[in-house]
């Protein structure tokens, strides 16, 4: 029997909580969009910066999803870590704001006001989550997963080779 070979092609990272934390991101994407989109076409001119904002973080969450998907490659790896990173300064900023000059935010709120409250604070904890995650897997991680997937030839004690295969 040979062990399992990775495709090193395919998401490596995606598993456990990987996985859990994209779903969040997606239904904070969706709720996000259906938000904003409703909010800006039945009434935009009563609270343009709130539903602007709402609409921001609707991207912001877009791109965090489809980056923490794709982590596994460089580029998206970088794109999710600025993604969560613009998502945990917009909700710090617009949530400070929200409870310092409510005015601002009077005729509604956004998706990040008041920390995320009318999402049950989630907007505040997941890019603490996804920042431990993407840290904790991180590239390192990655590039062993993709050598641990390159088969190589391992000398055996009797002069034997294998090459990257289990004896069991």
């Amino acid at each position: 029997m040979t062990s399992p070979q990775l495709d090193p092609a395919g998401p490596v990272r995606m598993t456990g909580i990987g996985r859990v934390l994209v779903v969040v991101y997606a239904i904070m994407a969706l709720a996000a969009t259906g938000r904003s989109f409703v909010q800006i076409v039945q009434d935009f001119a009563a609270a343009p910066l709130a539903y602007t904002l709402s609409a921001v973080a609707a991207v912001v969450y877009i791109l965090a999803t489809v980056a923490l998907v794709k982590s596994d490659a460089r580029r998206w790896f970088v794109i999710a870590w600025i993604a969560i990173c613009f998502e945990l300064a917009g909700v710090l900023i617009v949530g400070t704001l929200s409870l310092t000059h409510p005015e601002l935010f009077l005729h509604d709120a956004t998706v990040w006001s008041g920390y995320g409250f009318g999402y049950f604070w989630v907007p505040l904890v997941l890019p603490f989550v996804g920042l431990w995650w993407l840290r904790s897997g991180g590239r390192a991680q990655n590039d062993e997963a993709a050598d641990a997937a390159t088969p190589s030839t391992v000398r055996i004690g009797d002069g034997a080779s294998t090459s990257g295969r289990s004896s069991w």
